[in-house]
């Protein structure tokens, strides 16, 4: 099994490097079953830690200090607590979270992903 715990030195490096697609299998891209709005965009370090994490249209999320954070929020691996924290999304990052389209290309930009896997647009429209 994969070792799932990183440093926070690891987990920041990995979140700052330039990544490239090697296969398709780069990014993790959800939807609501009920809600379509609901959407979560992940990027993984070692195949199973969540380094980032952009959640959209869903319910708020509860830091562990007891902090509410609205959605759209934006979850960073952090050491000891994985992706338990979110932080509003930057607004200068991600300026348009209804446009879903747009904001998966902010999301790979903001992954440094510079290779991205070929996504069908219709899949966010």
């Amino acid at each position: 099994m994969a070792d799932m715990n990183l440093t926070q030195a690891e987990g920041d490096a990995l979140i700052a490097m330039e990544e490239h697609r090697a296969n398709e299998v780069l990014l993790d891209l959800s939807r609501g079953r009920i809600d379509l709005a609901k959407v979560k965009l992940q990027n993984r370090g070692r195949q199973v830690v969540v380094l980032v994490r952009l959640d959209l249209g869903g319910a708020p999320h509860r830091n562990p200090d007891d902090e509410e954070v609205a959605c759209p929020h934006l979850h960073l691996y952090r050491d000891g607590y994985g992706d338990k924290w979110a932080v509003p999304a930057p607004a200068d990052r991600f300026p348009n979270p209804s446009d879903l389209w747009a904001t998966l290309g902010h999301f790979m930009a903001y992954c440094n992903i510079t290779r991205p896997p070929h996504i069908e647009r219709g899949l966010f429209t």
